[in-house]
């Protein structure tokens, strides 16, 4: 993990050093107050360990570690919009302290700025790059809409649901490390695997955060019950129903409208069921099955495995994760 915490330090730093105009301040200013809101720097530390596993140089790589951080923080920015989300990352969204327009036009102008950054990397296979950034943008916003439409999709599969979570969620992954795996040289079949690798990471991922969702701990920094409260489809949601009678897909449609329950009364009917259902450890094993389908691909690479040790150890510290 020492090398994993090197290269976070070097994309902090290099983020910290970045400095946006001055003016039109409501432009601007939101982007810096986004960058700095905290966040794992998840994409730019794969990145950049991508990078490491075939190459020294990784100063080189950080202009477009900075890219995926900056796109990543556009899409928060929609996307609390689109949610009406009033926090992000324990503070006011942007949405909540500026308003629609302002977090609508200062996204567009990250976006932009990713672009830029990206357009930085000294790298002969610059359009190449470029073109993966650009497919995997494109990717990012079919998933978002595809989660929007399960709000009002009476009905969706687990392979509807995971089909939408490795579009919302794994494709950056997957990008990133396809890109720092071709700024370092890698060749096409690593990149392949790399590709696969983060893939099956962000699926691990984000459903280990459907299950915090409702199993987590309140002492570690996590609202448990969100999810259920908003009735949203989760992989918890759609497997229970999946396997619910009757009066069970009763409760799990219907408990979150109910006015005269009160928020930890609706948690505790639904989280019931998924207990009956067996539902938590049903979870538990989808993402042990994607995890280590993510560590295989690591054993593929054509490389040092001293470097890919970091990397997996890496991984494995966001699987150990309680938050």
């Amino acid at each position: 993990m020492r090398h994993a915490e090197k290269l976070l330090g070097q994309v902090e730093n290099y983020l910290a050093q970045i400095d946006m105009p001055a003016e039109p301040e409501l432009l601007y200013t939101p982007i810096t107050y986004s960058m700095q809101g905290g966040g794992k720097r998840l994409r730019p530390v794969l990145l950049m360990l991508s990078y490491s596993l075939f190459a020294d140089d990784c100063e080189r790589a950080l202009p477009a570690a900075a890219a995926v951080e900056i796109f990543h923080n556009f899409t928060l920015l929609h996307d609390d919009i689109m949610d009406n989300a009033l926090l992000r990352r324990g503070k006011p969204s942007v949405y909540a302290k500026w308003g629609k327009n302002v977090a609508i036009l200062s996204g567009d102008a990250m976006m932009i700025s990713a672009y830029q950054f990206l357009g930085r990397t000294q790298t002969q296979n610059l359009q190449a790059v470029l073109s993966v950034f650009s497919e995997t943008a494109i990717e990012v916003c079919e998933g978002q809409q595809y989660d929007m439409d399960f709000e009002t999709k009476q009905k969706v599969s687990v392979v509807e649901y995971m089909r939408m979570i490795e579009l919302k969620t794994s494709v950056l992954l997957a990008g990133a490390v396809v890109i720092g795996a071709m700024l370092g040289g890698a060749s096409e079949e690593d990149c392949k695997a790399l590709r696969r690798f983060a893939i099956e990471l962000g699926l691990a991922f984000q459903l280990q955060d459907d299950l915090l969702d409702s199993y987590g701990d309140e002492r570690l920094g996590k609202a448990i019950g969100g999810d259920i409260l908003e009735g949203k489809k989760t992989y918890l949601m759609i497997t229970a129903m999946s396997r619910a009678d009757e009066s069970q897909r009763e409760i799990l449609r219907s408990t979150h409208l109910n006015s005269s329950l009160s928020d930890e009364e609706k948690i505790a009917r639904v989280k019931a069921v998924y207990d009956a259902l067996d539902v938590p450890h049903l979870t538990q094993q989808q993402i042990a099955v994607r995890f280590e389908r993510a560590l295989s691909q690591l054993d593929t690479l054509k490389c040092d495995p001293t470097r890919v040790d970091s990397l997996r150890e890496y991984a494995k510290s966001l699987m150990g994760r309680n938050k």
